[in-house]
């Protein structure tokens, strides 16, 4: 699915293509695939490039395009792991500007109604692509936000009771704080690489692209403290574990100890040889009581150690 638009105040969308407008393409079809090579020219390299989920940012050339790879963030359904980032590639030269992603994203939909609402003039290509990495850190913000919550909740459950499936929960959140450190670190690695491309003054945008870097910095730190917390409880949680498989082996010892009085005592009365109370009135009774005066003084002496 391919949108044309055109920036008036905002990106507004128009029903066929112009030149200097922005051509938005989302989960492209083989028409779509079609007119970017054969009617703009798209080097089919660069979108078998984007089509890779694996491809890092970078920057290429040929000819006169030139092809920025970021990531983005992205929800999963249906995914073991419920966060995770696509490549977007944005490719441009004097006059054509395409994006390309693989998948269907909420980030490239909330942009477009962004500036549409802030009636942001977006100038030139360089502006757009920094104000998509700008949108990303947004978006990986607001992840990480979702991701916290997600993890505080499921510690609540873990207080509860240890189930194996709030563990793995907390390791697929772990795997989504990777792919999110590794992308930011990416895309931060991009904007140095993009100033070096577009020198010239007319590109320049000081402002804009200071509150890029703050941005993602920020979305940064907060995947590392987040990290942090996580991995300390996931260690916390193993020690628990630990601690309580321990703790429920000292029980089952001591009760197998306590049980072990009353059987070796019947077992001595059990032997055919003389024991000198097979005469004695209430002989019965008598051993009874002394297998269980034995079991509760093992019973007494494990709770002073702390073993129940």
């Amino acid at each position: 699915m391919r949108k044309y638009l055109y920036c008036e105040a905002g990106f507004v969308e128009k029903a066929d293509w112009l030149p200097n407008c922005w051509v938005n393409v989302e989960c492209p079809t083989q028409e779509d695939f079609d007119f970017l090579t054969k009617e703009l020219n798209v080097p089919e390299s660069f979108l078998q490039d984007i089509a890779d989920t694996d491809e890092r940012p970078r920057t290429d050339t040929e000819g006169n395009w030139l092809l920025t790879i970021l990531r983005i963030p992205m929800q999963t359904q249906g995914n073991k792991v419920p966060y995770t980032t696509v490549p977007i590639g944005i490719i441009t030269n004097n006059q054509v500007t395409v994006s390309v992603c693989y998948h269907s994203t909420d980030m490239i939909p909330d942009f477009i109604e962004h500036t549409r609402k802030k009636e942001i003039n977006v100038r030139n290509k360089y502006e757009l692509i920094l104000r998509l990495i700008y949108s990303s850190a947004v978006w990986f913000l607001k992840y990480l936000k979702q991701i916290y919550n997600e993890v505080n909740h499921a510690e609540k459950e873990l207080e509860r009771s240890i189930r194996n499936e709030d563990l793995l929960r907390l390791m697929n959140l772990q795997k989504s704080l990777v792919y999110f450190n590794t992308s930011i670190r990416g895309n931060e690695v991009m904007i140095g690489k993009l100033q070096n491309i577009f020198n010239d003054k007319d590109y320049q945008n000081v402002e804009l692209t200071e509150d890029v870097i703050i941005e993602l910095k920020q979305a940064h730190n907060q995947v590392n403290i987040y990290s942090d917390i996580l991995t300390g409880t996931m260690d916390a949680f193993a020690s628990i574990i630990s601690n309580n498989v321990n703790t429920i082996m000292k029980r089952m010892t001591s009760i197998s100890i306590i049980l072990m009085v009353p059987t070796l005592i019947a077992s001595f009365y059990g032997m055919n040889v003389d024991v000198h109370v097979d005469e004695m009135p209430h002989a019965f009774s008598f051993i009874v009581l002394c297998s269980v005066l034995l079991s509760a003084l093992a019973f007494v002496i494990f709770r002073k150690i702390k073993w129940f």
